[in-house]
C-alpha cells in the first residue's frame, strides 16, 4: 500500500510510550532475544500451543470485506473468493480499478502470536492500478476494527506486513514494513518512513511464499520469509504516540490477483 488512512482516535496519552519505551526496549524485548537463541527450547513452546486456520478453504465465514465507497460486508464485484480451495483476491469482473482498494478483516482480534501464510500472486494487474501496486499485498496486522473503517477510508489504521513479488528483473524484497496511521521503533528510533524495506530474497513469477511474523503485542515485531528472519522492529503505535497491544488481521486487494494457500494463527504466552 501507498497512501496514509485517516488516523483513528487515539484514548490514550502520548506520554505512554515515554514511560514504557525504556522498560521495553531495555529488558522485555532484550529476554525475548536471548530466548530465541536455543531453537529448541522456543519449539517446545511452540508445540504446547496449536497452529488455527482462518481460512476454512470452502469460503469466507468468519472473514469481512470492506471497499472505498462500500460499507462493511459488500464484497464488491466477487473480488474476495474461494478457488479450488485457495483464498483468492480476484479482478476478473472489474473493468478499471478507480482506487476501489479493499480489505477482509478477520473476526478476531490477536495480540501475542504468529501468523504464518502461504500467498503467491498471479495473472496481471486490473487496468487502471497504481504502479507501486502491482504484484502487491499486504498481511495487516494490528489494525483497527472493520466496524471503525470510514466509508471512504482507503486503508486500515495497522502494521502492515507488505507481501511483494518480484519483477522479471531487479531485487524486489518481500515482508517489508508499512505503516498506515501508525510508526515503530526501527534501530532504536521512532522512525516515521512510511515504507521499510526487509533482507528477503526476491521471489518472480507464481511460486508460492510462506511469510510468517512474531508478533507480541506493544513489545514488537519480526517478520520471517521461508524460515528466514527479514526484519524485526519494536513498540508498534499509532501516531500520537499510542502504543498498540492487540489488533485485528486482514489482507488486501489493492489491483493485483493474489492467492493464498493457508492463513494460520498460534497464540503465545505474553
Amino acid at each position: 500500500m501507498c497512501a496514509r488512512p485517516r488516523q483513528m482516535k487515539a484514548t490514550k496519552c502520548i506520554g505512554l510510550i515515554v514511560s514504557l519505551a525504556g522498560v521495553l526496549l531495555g529488558s522485555t524485548w532484550a529476554d525475548q532475544e536471548k530466548k530465541a537463541e536455543n531453537p529448541k527450547k522456543e519449539a517446545a513452546k511452540a508445540s504446547e500451543g496449536q497452529w488455527i486456520s482462518l481460512f476454512n478453504g470452502k469460503d469466507l465465514e468468519g472473514w469481512t470485506p470492506k471497499f472505498v465507497g462500500y460499507k462493511a460486508g459488500e464484497n464488491y464485484k466477487n473480488t474476495f473468493r474461494v478457488v479450488d480451495g485457495l483464498l483468492t483476491v480476484s479482478y476478473d469482473q472489474w473493468d478499471q480499478f478507480n482506487s476501489v482498494f479493499g480489505h477482509l478483516f478477520y473476526k478476531t482480534e490477536f495480540s501475542h502470536y504468529k501468523i504464518r501464510a502461504v500467498y503467491r500472486f498471479i495473472g496481471e494487474q486490473v487496468s487502471g492500478g497504481p504502479g507501486w501496486a502491482r504484484r502487491n499485498n499486504g498481511l495487516m496486522l494490528h489494525g483497527q476494527t472493520v466496524e471503525s473503517m470510514t466509508l471512504k477510508q482507503d486503508f486500515p489504521a495497522s502494521i502492515e506486513v507488505q507481501l511483494l513479488g518480484g519483477f522479471e528483473e531487479g531485487r524486489r524484497t518481500t515482508a517489508n514494513l508499512c505503516t498506515p496511521g501508525t510508526h515503530v521503533v526501527f534501530n532504536d528510533r521512532v522512525d516515521k518512513r512510511h515504507c521499510l524495506s526487509s533482507q528477503s530474497k526476491t521471489f518472480r513469477g507464481d511460486q508460492w511464499v510462506t511469510c510468517e511474523v512474531e508478533v507480541r503485542g506493544s513489545e514488537g515485531l519480526r517478520h520471517f520469509v521461508n524460515g528466514e528472519l527479514a526484519m524485526e522492529y519494536k513498540l508498534p503505535q499509532l501516531d500520537d504516540g499510542t502504543l498498540i497491544e492487540k489488533g485485528t488481521i486482514s489482507i488486501q486487494a489493492e489491483s493485483h490477483p493474489t492467492q493464498f494457500k493457508s492463513i494460520e494463527v498460534l497464540e503465545i504466552k505474553k
